[in-house]
């Protein structure tokens, strides 16, 4: 049966960033995916220079409410990322929450974009409306640990903090939580890093279960953009094709994610030349490149079930 995406991000007429890396992956994989662009720029900002337009609140309206008009508002997921404004981001609640009624089993997935590192890099009247009105609707998130954090006022230093910081996250509402990154040790030494998932599914006879598992990811010496938003479309599409399976869903959205950084990092290095560190447009992720990647990725990530 068709499936579409309401995808709500940012736009880059040049590179991978927001819409960009989101849309494309999820066509490949079958998805009919609908963009609002909530900025429409010439690059991401981690250029020397950057021009363009910002959506506001009420042109986000004036968008779904054309959609509204010609009764094609029918969607399966919505997806959403990085915004600066509360407005537009109540907006988009508001959004999700009448698209939810029009289809009960719509499913949201937010990637709660919040900051990283121990500092926020969006204005801090962003984070009580996450906290409040976006993570309650809700059906999946990809916090790294500072968001995780940020979110349930809980500090995570052992698995045991992040298993409870995840149950947290479920009382707030969303049923699937991935941790995307954390400080936590990995027991791969100290080039990998720890990601976290636990899933919340209610079983036949109405009683809950919940699946936790934990990923050994390599460490990249980059710094990569529109990454995150790539994750939270592959989560979506793999959680799509195994509803009740984290651990699958999981690895296959990780190994994804490093056969797209693996192939952009040995471009990059490429273009850049010996011993020099890659630019900006260098680093751009190799997204057509990676088609057949995306479609059927070999896996090269398991996940660990944790109780």
């Amino acid at each position: 049966m068709e499936c579409r995406v309401l995808s709500i991000q940012s736009h880059v007429v040049r590179g991978y960033v927001g819409n960009k890396s989101a849309s494309f992956p999820l066509q490949v994989l079958g998805f009919e995916v609908d963009s609002i662009n909530s900025v429409q720029f010439s690059n991401h900002t981690g250029y020397s220079h950057w021009k363009g337009q910002v959506l506001t609140a009420d042109e986000l309206h004036v968008l779904y409410e054309g959609i509204k008009l010609n009764n094609v508002h029918h969607y399966d997921y919505v997806l959403t990322g990085y915004t600066r404004d509360t407005s537009f981001l109540e907006m988009v609640v508001d959004i999700v929450q009448e698209l939810k009624r029009a289809n009960p089993n719509l499913v949201y997935v937010c990637d709660p974009v919040l900051g990283d590192h121990g500092s926020m890099y969006v204005p801090q009247n962003l984070h009580p409306v996450y906290k409040n009105k976006v993570v309650p609707v809700a059906d999946i998130i990809t916090p790294n640990q500072f968001e995780a954090e940020l979110l349930t006022g809980k500090n995570i230093s052992t698995e045991k903090d992040a298993v409870e910081v995840m149950d947290l996250l479920h009382a707030m509402g969303p049923d699937t939580v991935v941790i995307t990154s954390s400080d936590l040790p990995s027991r791969l030494g100290d080039r990998f890093l720890v990601s976290l998932g636990s899933q919340r599914t209610v079983l036949p006879d109405g009683s809950r279960s919940t699946q936790r598992v934990r990923i050994e990811v390599p460490k990249v010496d980059a710094v990569f953009v529109g990454t995150g938003d790539l994750f939270a479309a592959m989560l979506l599409a793999w959680t799509h094709h195994y509803p009740n399976d984290l651990k699958m869903a999981c690895e296959k959205t990780f190994s994804v994610m490093h056969h797209v950084i693996q192939r952009t990092i040995s471009y990059a290095h490429e273009l850049a030349g010996p011993g020099r560190r890659p630019s900006p447009p260098q680093l751009e992720l190799r997204m057509v490149q990676s088609k057949a990647d995306i479609e059927d990725p070999a896996i090269v990530m398991e996940a660990t079930v944790i109780s």
